[in-house]
């Protein structure tokens, strides 16, 4: 009985030489502490939640005004829904924005534009104090 053949034994040597290498890395890996007063944390969970000017019909009002339906999108008969996430600063203003999913077309970036000029929103709130928060939005284009 065989116990390896050559593909056998090039795998195994293969398999053996990845592995010393991954550990290899893992020693260059140098760890730096980080201080809670050097970064401000953005929660996914608050007390409150962030909130567009006027809730949220106010905020779809806002997107269907704001949003231009890209002509390629159009041409293309391409909808559906983008996701996007951004951060609610404390004083209100978007930042960090971040697109999730999208469907092409140019629709993402329509999104993100639109989202980049919003107006403030009322932050996120812990413990009675505005805080920077997380927030997911999908945006729908249909016809």
């Amino acid at each position: 009985m065989k116990l390896l053949n050559f593909k056998g034994l090039l795998f195994l040597i293969f398999f053996i030489s990845v592995g010393f290498g991954l550990n290899a890395q893992v020693d260059e890996i140098e760890f730096v502490e980080i201080s809670d007063d050097d970064v401000e944390k953005v929660y996914t969970y608050v007390d409150e939640n962030p909130s567009f000017p006027g809730g949220e019909t106010a905020l779809y009002k806002y997107l269907a005004d704001s949003i231009v339906y890209p002509t390629l999108a159009r041409d293309n008969g391409i909808s559906g829904i983008v996701y996007l996430s951004f951060v609610v600063e404390k004083d209100g203003s978007v930042g960090n924005v971040k697109l999730l999913r999208d469907i092409g077309g140019g629709c993402g970036a329509e999104a993100v534009r639109v989202v980049k000029a919003m107006p403030k929103w009322k932050p996120g709130i812990i413990k009675g104090k505005p805080v920077r928060a997380l927030f997911n939005l999908p945006i729908s284009f249909s016809f």
